[in-house]
């Protein structure tokens, strides 16, 4: 690594680790989450400002990795029991009537000239931010209501389907072979699924609880090569490596709590302890280790590889695209095209089954968009089907609706709920408990 290239990554770390501070100095008058600062300076030690950051291959790879950390825990938080049956069948018929209202939104783009690519746009549109949002969502105790619930089912819809169609119409010229290879690669990855939540040996499970405080770290290991084996075989197959992250991250929580033995004490207990002499019951919970697991790896990617990526990100960020007042405008157009695209469907299939004030929230926070809006800007500048000017805008539009949309959905969940229990109290006087949004 070249000296220069050092010193911008002692730039990146710092960055990194100022971030949190700069979020916290900022909070008191609007919650800017940590990735908009990363990026935003990012930008500052960039090319077109103080011009500071010179990246080598070596940080691109490191850039990309951190990505790939963002997609795997993206998958990891989807949990099956809590997203499926009406959540996820709504989650998907969202996304598709996204996807048509989103490709005629790009054709008539495309046909005024706006844009000059109909797929990268429409996919682009399409897409949300749940890996930035649930930090958010989870500070803010949404997460656990009906809310948060259909909030994490549409969101990981709206990961999935972009990252899936930018396998299929982004990165090939022959989107017939990629979907045949992608029905392979589905194939492959239920036969990996199949074999990580087979019975484990006593012994391994052993290990995985035992070496959770120590160095041996099986647990986070496993998943890690579950990641990058399936990084590999999506690359080898000729799709996006983010499939393979994100099919990774939803096989490693499966792989973490299937290895749990039907009866006998838990291991993770000393020998001869009254732990280890537990119930069954006590040894089903005892070897379910996906929140340690999961609070390692988000040390791993959220400590270096993820801010890194989000840095750099920044560094790249044309902003000579956005200099331009009339190019400028195509912010506040994206922005406005994430609320019809992402927006609008919420409102409408999701009536009767939220409260308004609900209803109102989710169709904000399901417009926020950005880390595959960032992924498709790259995609589409470095083949050439995307004009900078619009990637920046997307980019752009990206950043402030991860800030705008999320403050306004906690605002109008939390006015609501105040409303409905000062204007229903129930026979005692207590407030009734109608709505499933808690009050922060």
């Amino acid at each position: 690594m070249s000296p220069e290239a050092l010193r911008t990554l002692v730039l990146i770390v710092t960055i990194a680790a100022l971030s949190p501070f700069l979020a916290d100095l900022v909070k008191r008058r609007v919650a800017v989450p940590r990735v908009v600062i990363e990026i935003a300076l990012g930008m500052l030690i960039g090319p077109h400002l103080l011009g500071w950051a010179h990246l080598d291959e070596v940080i691109s790879v490191l850039a990309e990795m951190g990505l790939v950390f963002l997609i795997f825990l993206a998958g990891f938080e989807i949990d099956p029991d809590e997203v499926k049956g009406k959540p996820v069948v709504s989650a998907v018929r969202g996304w598709l009537v996204s996807l048509a209202i989103a490709i005629v939104v790009a054709a008539g783009l495309h046909a005024l000239d706006v844009t000059s690519s109909v797929r990268f746009v429409a996919i682009a549109l399409t897409t949300t931010a749940i890996g930035t949002l649930l930090p958010i969502l989870g500070d803010a105790c949404v997460l656990r209501t009906r809310l948060g619930t259909d909030t994490l089912a549409g969101g990981a819809m709206g990961e999935l389907g972009p990252i899936v169609a930018i396998s299929v119409a982004l990165t090939t010229d022959a989107p017939g072979r990629t979907a045949v290879v992608l029905a392979v690669f589905t194939f492959v990855t239920l036969g990996v699924g199949w074999a990580a939540t087979r019975e484990a040996k006593p012994r391994t499970v052993e290990l995985i609880a035992h070496t959770l405080h120590s160095s041996g770290q099986l647990g986070v290991r496993i998943c890690v090569l579950l990641c990058v084996l399936l990084v590999w075989t999506a690359a080898e197959f000729g799709l996006d490596v983010l499939l393979g992250a994100f099919a990774a991250g939803m096989l490693a929580r499966l792989f973490l709590v299937e290895h749990t033995p039907s009866d006998g004490p838990g291991v993770d207990a000393a020998p001869g302890t009254a732990a280890g002499a537990g119930s069954a019951h006590h040894a089903l919970e005892r070897f379910d280790h996906r929140e340690e697991v999961q609070h390692r790896i988000e040390a791993l990617g959220f400590g270096f590889f993820i801010p890194l990526f989000f840095v750099v990100s920044g560094v790249r960020f044309d902003l000579e695209a956005l200099f331009n007042p009339i190019e400028l405008l195509k912010v506040p157009l994206f922005l406005a095209l994430f609320l019809l695209v992402r927006g609008a469907p919420a409102l409408v299939l999701y009536r009767g089954e939220l409260e308004q004030h609900e209803l109102r929230a989710l169709a904000l926070l399901q417009s926020a968009a950005l880390p595959l809006l960032v992924v498709i800007a790259e995609i589409g500048l470095s083949t050439g089907q995307m004009r900078s000017d619009n990637a920046a805008g997307l980019v752009g539009a990206g950043l402030v609706s991860v800030i705008v949309f999320p403050i306004a959905a906690l605002s109008i969940a939390r006015q609501g709920v105040d409303t409905t229990r000062g204007a229903r109290p129930t026979g005692d006087g207590s407030p009734e408990q109608g709505s499933s949004t808690p009050v922060p």
